[in-house]
């Protein structure tokens, strides 16, 4: 099965992938893992992305379809993969299509892990870092024995500046209008599974579970 798995920050998408992967035995591809790959290998393509990384740049569309056709072609995604992070724009989904059409596969399935914008927003501003340890909390979910204190070492438990409010909801609005058009790509395709991500861990996993099964029946 070839799945590509999207979701806002704070959803749960590495979670989910890491079981996804466990209980389906088809190997995660991270747009990251990608390039650290194909950069490591001195693949042409890996050392092209890497100038563009090193100066800072955005690497072009055309660099990463290549590195990401290379990727699929290997031989352990014989039996599918788990694309995160790829792709982020229309032109990028439309690219995947060429590209899987010239290896004759086709996308079987979008994974869209759902969670409405102010339970993305409690999630996200939440965390708390010990300034001694670097144990990390969350006010709602993983929250300290006695607030303000790590529970390990007694430290000064503080809030990331780019976990305040204002910076979490700046990037939750861009990912958003980011997604919405590649949403609607996949929704018109027939390819689009919406997944309650605002459910226990398990009931998302359950959920995601019973699509995939549904899918290689």
């Amino acid at each position: 099965m070839n799945i590509v798995l999207m979701g806002l920050p704070g959803a749960g998408k590495g979670t989910q992938a890491e079981r996804i992967v466990d209980e389906f035995q088809i190997p995660h591809i991270s747009t990251g893992d990608m390039f650290r790959s194909a950069v490591k290998e001195g693949t042409p393509l890996g050392l092209e992305a890497k100038s563009y990384m090193d100066k800072g740049h955005l690497v072009p569309d055309e660099v990463v379809i290549g590195i990401v056709k290379e990727r699929l072609g290997k031989d352990d995604c014989e039996r599918g993969f788990l694309l995160d992070g790829f792709p982020r724009t229309v032109p990028q989904a439309e690219a995947l299509d060429r590209t899987l059409q010239e290896l004759n596969r086709s996308i079987d399935a979008v994974i869209n892990i759902d969670v409405n914008r102010d339970a993305l927003l409690a999630r996200l501003t939440g965390r708390r870092i010990c300034r001694e340890c670097g144990a990390t909390y969350h006010v709602i979910y993983n929250p300290p024995k006695m607030e303000g204190k790590c529970d390990k070492c007694g430290g000064e438990l503080y809030q990331r500046d780019d976990d305040n409010e204002e910076t979490v909801a700046t990037r939750l609005d861009v990912n958003i209008n980011q997604s919405k058009p590649l949403l609607q790509y996949y929704s018109d395709k027939g390819l689009l599974q919406n997944i309650n991500g605002e459910q226990d861990i398990d009931k998302v996993f359950d959920d995601i579970a019973e699509v995939l099964r549904g899918l290689s029946q």
